[in-house]
């Protein structure tokens, strides 16, 4: 049975209300949805629900990540944080109305469920704001400057609104991640119970539930990205379709709150302090770090003790490593393959050439098998956990050692074999090796960081890779992760 590492939570794998599409943003090109809202409604109650998972943990001001902007005022809805590895969440304007939780969010591969309600005629100063997480409301905040009784923002009245950027003249407070399930809701403070649920099939696991049903009001929205031509498109009772600005169909992505996908994960690295990795597209980019010749690397979110895997990297130029490691490996300094600790196989290449290095503490193999792979290349990786196998592939073709025919399905000539089992969850890797920075786009099903025209998935009917996964070699998500793994 395959396991997931322990954390990944938010992310539903059996049974009730299925999420079909997410929007990846990737800050640098500026993405966001933008609409300018008709005659100004009930500007004193709303609501806004979305589901997000986290990208680059570094953009804009104060590395604020807008989710919900409108007008001038700096009305907003936020994740916030500065060189913690964490985001707050934050709810603030220019008239000093600013709420900030005390709660943060640092994991990298979960779904999480935010939800903003609004009613500033109450009474009780606590009641007029209310953020949930994951269906729990906050009661701890770092900051807690409510509305006044019956304040109005800028938020719901006949002015620009965008969701995924800020609408003050900065321009720099984007949303980097992903985004499911986003509703605004024009005239109800509603509760988080009202967008998610527990249920018997998973009691401690926030669930997204069906949310057409709502009453959205005038201007209200429910944004479902279901439709790649039209990623703006309401599905709400209205007909609120939000204009795509520097957002295309390949954005568009199957990582949902119902099926969580393996990314990159910039917080689980090997580097010395003053080496960083620019990882974007969602967390399926490793580009030119252009900071140091050092060596670093790291680990992707999820790990595996058994089943079959698949995962696909196109490598923009050959230079650095990509492979598999284990959870136990002390990733906190640089040049990792040479640390005595690690369990790990790669294809390697210094930029002159590329070979296979199989290492398993002190012992190093070398082979040419994928010799002289080229720049743009798409290398398959299958990771064949029940038998303690590993193998590459080069634009589809599987080459297994001294270049021999290799079949993972059979089972026949891997690249590498005898996977120990007793050094935690073996896990997708990637790392720099000296001055050669590689470029290398991942795909591990949820959305391609490159272009696919293939489009396969693998057996049980999910991912979308450039070349057919080899048969019981599954997508590295949670609805795979749950089963028995092929």
């Amino acid at each position: 049975m395959p396991l997931i590492l322990p954390g990944n939570v938010a992310s539903a794998t059996a049974g009730g209300y299925e999420v079909a599409n997410s929007c990846r943003f990737n800050a640098a090109d500026d993405p966001y949805f933008s609409r300018t809202l008709g005659t100004a409604t009930n500007r004193k109650k709303f609501t806004i629900s979305v589901w997000v998972k986290l990208g680059s943990l570094v953009t804009g001001d104060n590395n604020e990540k807008t989710i919900f902007a409108a007008g001038s005022d700096y009305s907003g809805f936020h994740l916030d944080g500065n060189s913690d590895p964490a985001l707050a969440f934050n709810i603030d304007n220019s008239d000093g109305f600013s709420l900030v939780t005390s709660q943060v969010l640092r994991d990298m591969n979960a779904w999480y469920h935010l939800v903003a309600a609004v009613d500033t005629t109450q009474g009780t100063e606590a009641n007029r704001v209310k953020f949930y997480i994951n269906g729990s409301q906050v009661s701890s905040f770092d900051t807690s400057n409510y509305p006044d009784q019956n304040y109005e923002p800028d938020i719901n009245s006949a002015v620009e609104h965008r969701v995924g950027k800020h609408t003050t003249t900065s321009g720099t407070r984007k949303w980097d991640g992903y985004m499911a399930e986003f509703v605004f809701i024009d005239g109800t403070q509603y509760a988080a119970s009202d967008f998610g649920e527990f249920d018997e099939d998973s009691p401690t696991i926030w669930k997204p539930k069906d949310v057409s049903e709502l009453t959205f009001g005038t201007n209200g929205a429910y944004l479902d990205f279901e439709d790649s031509g039209n990623l703006g498109d309401d599905h709400s009772t209205n007909t609120n379709d939000w204009a795509e600005n520097n957002i295309a169909a390949a954005d568009q992505a199957t990582d949902t709150p119902t099926n969580n996908f393996c990314t990159l994960n910039p917080i689980d690295t090997a580097t010395d302090s003053s080496a960083t990795f620019k990882i974007t597209e969602g967390n399926l980019v490793l580009g030119d770090s252009g900071s140091n010749d050092n060596d670093m690397g790291l680990r992707a979110t999820m790990g595996v003790l058994g089943g079959k895997w698949y995962w696909e990297v196109k490598k923009l130029e050959t230079a650095g490593t990509i492979g598999i490691v284990s959870s136990h490996t002390d990733v906190t300094g640089g040049d990792v393959v040479n640390n005595d600790s690690v369990c790990s196989r790669n294809i390697s290449s210094n930029g002159t050439g590329s070979s296979l290095v199989y290492w398993n503490n002190t012992t190093f193999t070398n082979d040419a098998s994928l010799q002289g792979y080229a720049a743009n290349d798409i290398i398959g990786v299958a990771l064949d956990m029940d038998n303690g196998k590993l193998y590459f592939s080069i634009n589809g073709t599987f080459k297994g050692f001294d270049n021999n025919a290799s079949d993972p399905a059979a089972g026949t000539n891997a690249n590498f074999t005898d996977i120990p089992t007793d050094k935690g969850f073996i896990m997708p890797y990637v790392e720099k090796r000296g001055s050669a920075d590689p470029s290398d786009q991942f795909n591990f099903g949820g959305c391609p960081a490159f272009s696919v025209s293939s489009g396969n998935a693998d057996g049980k009917g999910y991912g979308n890779f450039e070349y057919s996964p080899p048969s019981g070699f599954l997508a590295l998500c949670t609805k795979n992760l749950g089963s028995t793994g092929g």
